[in-house]
């Protein structure tokens, strides 16, 4: 028999608590209030009946490419609101409060190519290249990861469950986040040298599968 899918798990034993599972698409986030709920299932459920929910609206959630690269968050405007325009010099000196000073070359004799980097400077950078675990994860896209269930009212309460696996991949996630947040420089010298290699053994197999072995003695007497 098929494992059951995540979302198969939970609507089941909503069903089971006696309660009607709904499903729906997206809510609109932005009409709603949402408050989120910080338990488990079982506390949730507990929580829905509570409040006398009759169905919880499911709404199905699934492993996104876009999860696999670093956000950090700021949008466009954001950033040129904190940056402007990166060719205007900064005028605050040593202390440096807009931002833009941090981005200029280190002024000293062992790294004169060296510059600042910022965590929203690396935005959509293959967090792959700090974490490889997270590349078996890549067939997995598309694939449901879990549930959004809400009680419906006037404020939703709202909470997210996820597979074991998601879990695992979501700390990869975090880890890898973290670390460019701690050290953006540091985490960009480790990706490139990570791309770098794998570009190298990339053209290593294509040479290999390019010019194909010799044949031996022995397989040339057989043609004899």
């Amino acid at each position: 028999m098929a494992k059951k899918s995540i979302i198969d798990e939970i609507c089941d034993y909503i069903k089971k608590q006696k309660l009607s599972p709904i499903p729906v698409q997206t809510l609109n986030e932005e009409a709603e209030s949402t408050r989120y709920f910080g338990g488990d299932l079982k506390e949730f459920i507990a929580a829905a009946k509570t409040l006398g929910a009759k169905g919880i609206f499911v709404e199905e959630l699934y492993l996104e490419d876009d999860e696999f690269y670093y956000d950090s968050g700021m949008d466009d405007d954001e950033y040129m609101a904190l940056y402007g325009n990166e060719n205007v010099e900064c005028q605050c000196g040593e202390d440096c409060k807009c931002g833009k000073g941090k981005k200029k070359a280190k002024d000293d004799d062992s790294d004169v190519d060296a510059v600042y980097f910022e965590p929203e400077d690396l935005d959509g950078l293959d967090l792959t290249l700090l974490k490889p675990q997270m590349a078996k994860f890549l067939d997995r896209i598309g694939e449901a990861c879990g549930a959004r269930l809400t009680v419906p009212g006037v404020d939703h309460l709202e909470v997210e469950i996820f597979a074991d696996w998601y879990d695992e991949f979501a700390e990869l996630v975090d880890e890898a986040s973290e670390a460019i947040e701690i050290d953006p420089t540091d985490a960009l010298r480790q990706a490139q040298a990570v791309y770098e290699a794998e570009e190298k053994a990339a053209k290593a197999v294509k040479k290999i599968a390019v010019h194909p072995p010799k044949k031996t003695a022995k397989s040339k007497s057989k043609k004899k």
